[in-house]
């Protein structure tokens, strides 16, 4: 095993660790947490993305709470020797998984359109939750019955820090999204409507930033313009690639000196889109890097994004049940070759198939998030439509849950769902 860089304790709170305190904004001046020679291996620990706040129970309120200004918590930043801008620093991952002597349980989460929303919040707009049991590499829930399986355990979240002249870019177009938002709601398309609309950016905030080992001082002013962690950028963030797992190998843009890399948000598994929004298993883990810095690598290779090269470990699976979806939004109305309406209705298909087995919606709407989904983009040419799918893999129940098999149709119980979705 190489040697652990960054340790968590998850009993403890972010802001109390024993080592270095993980950061949950992107910052350029957030001092590096560790260092690291080319060709080095290390392991690097981080609490789930939520920092402890929700537990192995069964009370769904804890999703409907979480409190969004602190996620999440990654660890780092890593200074490579080396690496400057302009280059690329290459991330070997040899191993992952979770911190089974500390934490061994995971959790999904549909958030509430009130919080954070989601990319079906408009069907599912209550707070619910189910809780995973991680044996090894294999899950299973008590809330989300005869469904066992080997997940695809990957980082959610890992990227560079940002320069200045970059972090004021994603500010500013951000910022600019916002203010179409509120003159305009109809202008942004995709968006839910309704009466808790969720928000179309999450702009900078000092209120739960934590920038890790910096200056408080410093820290107090920096997070003022901190990037938030939420969604992917240039740099990598928060891309819930399912397929960056065991013995993938990542390239990532380098914007200041040293790369400056943190990782965190660990999954046991997750169906491409992480639909719910909290829609993998989210777990506490670990992952055994290997880092390299390929020089010039931006211009070598005509890269400013991430670059990846998936790894061969399972689960494999060969036998699916895949359904389609089309550029015409639940009401009828027709879209341009809209692939985002598309997969909803893919989703909303599968959804639909699964209650036929006796699932809820919620339930479906959880093994959609969670299992190794396969989402594919299968046509953007054939005016109007685009054409998405969504292909569930059938080795994940334990029972056929072929088309003409619905004499497996069973009571499966529900999902925890919050019955108060406002906190009142």
């Amino acid at each position: 095993m190489p040697e652990v860089t960054f340790e968590v304790d998850t009993d403890s709170a972010p802001d109390e660790q024993p080592g270095p305190n993980p950061f949950n904004r992107w910052h350029p001046d957030i001092p590096a947490a560790v260092e690291a020679e080319p060709g080095e291996t290390m392991r690097l620990e981080a609490l789930d993305w939520t920092g402890g706040q929700i537990g192995d129970n069964d009370d769904p309120n804890e999703v409907r709470d979480v409190d969004l200004t602190q996620v999440h918590y990654l660890a780092g930043p890593v200074h490579v020797e080396g690496a400057e801008p302009g280059d690329l620093l290459k991330v070997e991952f040899h191993d992952m998984g979770p911190l089974n002597d500390r934490s061994e349980f995971g959790f999904t989460g549909t958030f509430s359109q009130q919080n954070g929303g989601g990319f079906l919040t408009d069907h599912f707009p209550k707070a619910a939750k189910s809780v995973w049991d991680i044996d090894g590499y294999t899950v299973s829930s008590r809330h989300v019955p005869d469904v066992r399986y080997e997940g695809k355990i990957h980082p959610g979240l890992a990227g560079c820090a940002p320069s200045h002249e970059l972090l004021e870019r994603w500010n500013e177009r951000e910022g600019d999204l916002v203010e179409r938002y509120e003159a305009d709601p109809e202008s942004i398309p995709n968006h839910p409507t309704g009466e808790a609309e969720p928000p179309v950016a999450n702009l900078p905030t000092p209120e739960g930033a934590q920038m890790g080992e910096m200056d408080p001082e410093a820290a107090e002013a920096a997070a003022e313009e901190a990037a938030r962690t939420v969604p992917p950028r240039e740099h990598g963030g928060n891309h819930d690639i399912k397929d960056l797992s065991i013995g993938s190998t990542v390239y990532f843009p380098v914007y200041v000196e040293g790369a400056k890399f943190g990782i965190g948000d660990f999954h046991a598994s997750q169906g491409d889109g992480e639909i719910t929004f909290c829609g993998a298993i989210e777990m506490a883990g670990y992952a055994d890097v290997e880092v390299d810095v390929v020089k010039d690598g931006m211009d070598r290779y005509g890269v400013d994004h991430p670059i990846f090269e998936p790894g061969h470990r399972g689960p494999t699976f060969e036998d699916y049940v895949t359904f389609c979806g089309y550029s015409v939004t639940e009401e009828g109305e027709q879209r341009y070759i809209d692939s985002h309406t598309a997969y909803r209705r893919a989703c909303l298909q599968a959804i639909d198939y699964l209650k036929e087995f006796g699932y809820t919606g919620q339930q479906a709407l959880h093994i959609l998030g969670t299992v190794p989904a396969e989402g594919r983009q299968s046509g953007v040419v054939d005016i109007p439509n685009a054409c998405s799918t969504l292909a569930v893999p059938k080795g994940v129940f334990e029972f056929d849950v072929s088309p003409g098999h619905l004499e497996n149709r069973t009571d499966r119980g529900e999902l925890l769902v919050t019955d108060d979705p406002l906190g009142e």
